[in-house]
């Protein structure tokens, strides 16, 4: 299954999406395959700022823990609580339910992260 094309990725399996003045973050399904049966997100506080490619929070398989890295720098507007109560939701949704911050950034250039067809070939599902 291809990666959504309404996003931008990054080396570590982020992903990034646009939603008007703020950005919505999450990891990839290739990322969710590779840890296999997330069972734990820690994520941050809204209101805590981070810089571009800060650790804002890690995720927990059976098999790893894995930081997850900011794209770009910005200010936590929203947690997915519905992740951090129930961290099953990568498994099966990483791509919507499954979301994990959303931003307000400091500048929305996305020019130097991946779009989905770039990604897919670099990490296939």
């Amino acid at each position: 299954m291809p990666s959504p094309s309404d996003r931008r990725y990054t080396e570590s399996h982020e992903w990034i999406k646009t939603d008007g003045d703020q950005l919505i973050v999450g990891v990839t399904q290739f990322a969710v395959n590779a840890l296999s049966d997330v069972t734990y997100a820690a994520l941050p506080a809204v209101g805590k700022t981070f810089g571009a490619g800060d650790v804002f929070g890690e995720v927990e398989s059976v098999k790893a823990t894995s930081e997850l890295y900011l794209p770009v720098a910005g200010t936590i507007t929203a947690v997915n609580t519905a992740v951090a109560n129930d961290p099953a939701l990568l498994n099966t949704d990483p791509y919507e339910a499954g979301w994990l911050v959303k931003i307000k950034p400091a500048a929305a250039d996305l020019s130097g992260l991946m779009d989905a067809a770039e990604y897919d070939a670099k990490h296939p599902v």
